[in-house]
């Protein structure tokens, strides 16, 4: 009797995007690029679009302009907070530091200003589902950890100040958990790019500052004069105690 030979083992299914854009050109540009890379892409021209999308279909992560027709992107991103952990990625032209640190507020996971180049953004997408990939292997044995009055449970993603709970965003939480696994060490924003965000390549730096500046406010007595999460001029940054 022949022995069958055993089913060669099934490739991963491409990840899919959920890109919201409403400017047609620039949408298929970019939907062409990450087609290139393999990956699957659902185009919503407009906010509801977009939601219903969502709600239909699975995404593995979402890029997300702010300024649309219908429902914009901070609804939007609010919407599917209430419902999903995916990565989003937001796409904008309005430079504002505030509209950018809303839509982090509201659960958004970076953010990428326009004009930006395509090779940027396929990178920056490759990075957060890898991020989001790791995320989902990561061991729930992680001990909790302590430094000075900072308390941190990486399992249950739970973190303290002084004993009083903190409400961190994703990427807050993962940056503190870096720091504190890393105490005393001063980390440049390239290097956190790549160990926070997995950026292998130099990213935009006003990524890291508004993140350490959110990140501030909320472990800081005084976030303007901080005395845990400190600037090395010139160096990066380091938590002490």
């Amino acid at each position: 009797m022949t022995t069958a030979a055993p089913a060669p083992p099934q490739a991963r299914p491409a990840a899919t995007i959920l890109l919201v854009e409403d400017e047609p050109t620039f949408a298929r540009a970019v939907r062409l690029a990450l087609e290139r890379e393999g990956y699957r892409v659902l185009w919503a021209p407009d906010g509801p679009t977009a939601l219903q999308t969502f709600r239909r279909e699975h995404a593995d992560l979402i890029l997300l302009d702010l300024m649309l027709p219908g429902i914009d992107g901070f609804e939007i991103c609010r919407a599917v907070r209430q419902r999903s952990h995916v990565p989003i990625l937001i796409t904008t032209a309005r430079s504002a530091e505030s509209d950018c640190v809303l839509g982090l507020d509201l659960g958004a996971d970076d953010y990428l200003v326009k004009p930006f180049g395509l090779r940027e953004l396929v990178a920056r997408t490759r990075a957060l589902l890898r991020r989001a990939t790791i995320h989902e292997r990561e061991p729930e044995s992680d001990a909790p950890l302590e430094f000075g009055p900072l308390r941190i449970h990486p399992r249950e993603r739970r973190a303290y100040v002084r004993d009083v709970p903190l409400r961190l965003r994703r990427r807050e939480f993962d940056l503190l958990l870096f720091f504190m696994r890393h105490p005393n060490q001063v980390f440049s924003r390239d290097q956190l790019l790549e160990k926070v965000w997995g950026y292998d390549f130099e990213g935009e730096p006003r990524t890291v500052d508004v993140h350490i500046r959110m990140l501030r406010e909320k472990i800081e007595r005084d976030p303007a004069n901080p005395e845990l999460l400190l600037t090395i001029r010139n160096v990066g940054y380091t938590l002490q105690a």
